[in-house]
């Protein structure tokens, strides 16, 4: 069965708290290769049949609507993976 993946993260003007809790571990344990790290959401939505055009734009609004704080997150990606 076909999977819509939803990806969903903290807008980027906002602070990330657990980002920032990972980005201090890293420090001490002396991981350097990366500056910044942000945490979010993934959603699996398994789609009984086939994804059709109306079934992702239900997927775009139940993403915005129910998924997503549109106040504090983005929405960064829906995709259907096999």
């Amino acid at each position: 069965m076909p999977t819509i993946v939803v990806d969903v993260m903290p807008k980027s003007e906002l602070l990330d708290p657990q980002g920032k809790a990972v980005s201090g571990a890293f420090a001490r344990l002396g991981v350097d290769a990366f500056s910044d790290v942000r945490i979010g959401k993934r959603f699996e939505l398994t789609v009984d049949g086939e994804v059709t055009e109306d079934v992702l734009a239900e997927a775009r609004r139940i993403a915005d609507e129910v998924l997503s704080n549109s106040v504090i997150e983005d929405v960064v990606g829906i995709e259907v993976v096999e």
